[in-house]
């Protein structure tokens, strides 16, 4: 059972607003309703990190380096900031050097980011060294994240074709002993916090019990659970989590929850309350924080796939809705989750919140690369063979050393599997067309991958059996015409996005000309 009080991180300032509203929020919007988080109670605010310095910059010409600064100095250190970076990989698909990883994480942590989440897509440890030890020198907490992922699903035909070629069947790799041994190890290498983070959705109630039970066995240091509500799972899978004595839980505001995003803190008070936990919140300062998103919530429409499922949440919940979570929490109680994961189902549906997306939970994996495929079939105008192309996302990510799909392996491994698909239904071999960045995955320059990838496979693929390991020996600043780099945070900017980087400071002086 859990220890009485559990910390509540809010998310509304970045992943909330990414995964509804493609990171749209602007400066202006978030200093609106930044001060209102001051006196709710909040541990820490996610206002920073993910795809905010990228979008910042494309899309809303605005600094992110400027943005940290501002929220910074409203926040005036009253609770943490946090932030959310892939390791040695930063925000790009390659890896950088030890430098570059230092002077990004010394400039963030100097401009108001108290605590650092990183996570390295492969859940290769050896990628997180580097950025832990820099966060500690800097002075900044390291919220270690492991990517939940769950074993693929393989159809009959996938299964008997191992079968006649008298191969092992891939044994199941994703269990909580495999969690719980990466964070074993993360706790040596000097976390301060491990984070299971679940950007697909995917961890059922059963499975968080599990692995948060565990977990508090094992390790000393905070557990956080970070999960989307995509598949339908997350409330119930933040309730069990509760009760197995997790320590920090990930929400947001409810304009902002269910659908890609996460639970809602107002849901969450709830449950807690039911099972006698403090959260520290001060719930009669949420209201004025939720009808100033809601506002903003409407400005963003252009950018909200669920426009349609918004709903203005009176602050209580009715009779029909507390007997629901009543219930709920008795077959939680009982382990037994599915009939829990029901009543939850029927309580969202009441509030109108969007549905469990079922294409989503049934392929296991996240909502925005299942999206991502969508819009690539669509454009090619081959939509039909969306179910192949499912089929064929398990034999390319098991093929890659059976990766968790987050950013970039998620894109990557969706990628192959639509052109391999593309390439039988012209007659042609499954992979005698590969993306650069699949080549680089099965190369080993990502990283170690969770089982190893069989030597005539990567000679298929890079045309060589050796592993080989990205080297940034060679590497360089990028470099822009005199005068649009005023200091070290625009060069950093330029080194991580130097494309995107060199229009926004062109477009920078252009405005300051005509200013």
């Amino acid at each position: 059972m859990n220890h009485g009080s559990i910390k509540i991180r809010n998310l509304d300032l970045r992943d909330g607003h990414q995964s509804y509203f493609a990171t749209r929020m602007t400066d202006e919007q978030i200093e609106r309703v930044l001060s209102l988080y001051l006196d709710a109670g909040y541990d820490g605010l996610e206002v920073w990190g993910g795809a905010t310095l990228d979008s910042s910059m494309r899309f809303l010409n605005q600094d992110p380096w400027e943005r940290l600064e501002k929220i910074a100095k409203i926040t005036n250190s009253k609770t943490n900031l946090t932030a959310l970076a892939r390791g040695i990989n930063l925000f790009g698909y390659n890896p950088y050097p030890d430098h570059v990883v230092y002077d990004f994480i010394k400039l963030a942590v100097e401009s108001g980011i108290t605590i650092m989440r990183v996570f390295d897509a492969l859940n290769d440890l050896n990628n997180l060294k580097v950025t832990i030890k820099a966060i500690k020198e800097s002075g900044g907490k390291a919220d270690c994240a492991i990517c939940y992922t769950t074993n693929p699903v393989y159809t009959f035909a996938k299964k008997w074709k191992y079968f006649i070629k008298k191969r092992e069947f891939p044994k199941s790799v994703f269990d909580v002993d495999y969690f719980v041994q990466k964070a074993v190890e993360l706790e040596k290498m000097g976390a301060d916090i491990i984070t299971i983070k679940d950007m697909a959705g995917l961890i059922n109630p059963e499975m968080s019990f599990n692995l948060i039970s565990a977990l508090k066995k094992k390790i000393k240091l905070p557990v956080n659970l970070h999960s989307h509500c995509t598949p339908g799972y997350a409330v119930t899978s933040h309730a069990a989590a509760m009760i197995a004595g997790v320590d920090i839980l990930d929400v947001v505001s409810f304009p902002f929850s269910g659908g890609p995003s996460h639970p809602a803190v107002e849901i969450i008070i709830e449950y807690a309350k039911k099972f006698n936990i403090d959260t520290g919140l001060n719930e009669a300062k949420l209201p004025e924080i939720r009808k100033v998103l809601s506002e903003i919530r409407t400005e963003l429409s252009q950018f909200d796939e669920y426009k349609n499922n918004i709903v203005d949440f009176s602050g209580t919940f009715t009779d029909e809705q507390h007997s629901l979570m009543n219930e709920s929490i008795k077959y939680i109680k009982k382990k037994k989750f599915q009939p829990a994961l029901n009543c939850v189902h029927k309580f969202e549906a009441s509030l109108g919140l969007p549905a469990p997306d079922e294409p989503v939970r049934l392929a296991q994996i996240p909502g925005g690369m299942y999206s991502n495929m969508l819009s690539q079939l669509k454009q090619m105008k081959i939509s039909h063979l969306l179910q192949e192309v499912l089929k064929e996302v398990p034999r390319v990510r098991l093929d890659a050393g059976l990766v968790p799909l987050v950013t970039p392996t998620s894109q990557i491994v969706g990628t192959q599997a639509v052109q391999n698909v593309m390439l039988k239904n012209r007659g042609k071999e499954a992979y005698s067309s590969c993306s650069t960045q699949y080549i680089n995955l099965v190369r080993g320059e990502y990283g170690q991958t969770p089982v190893p990838i069989s030597s005539e496979f990567r000679l298929k693929i890079t045309k060589s059996k050796e592993e080989k390991r990205f080297d940034t020996s060679k590497w360089k600043h990028a470099e822009a015409p005199d005068g649009l780099v005023k200091n070290k945070k625009d060069q950093m900017l330029l080194d991580l996005f130097p494309s995107v980087a060199l229009s926004f400071f062109e477009k920078r002086e252009k405005a300051k000309e005509s200013a």
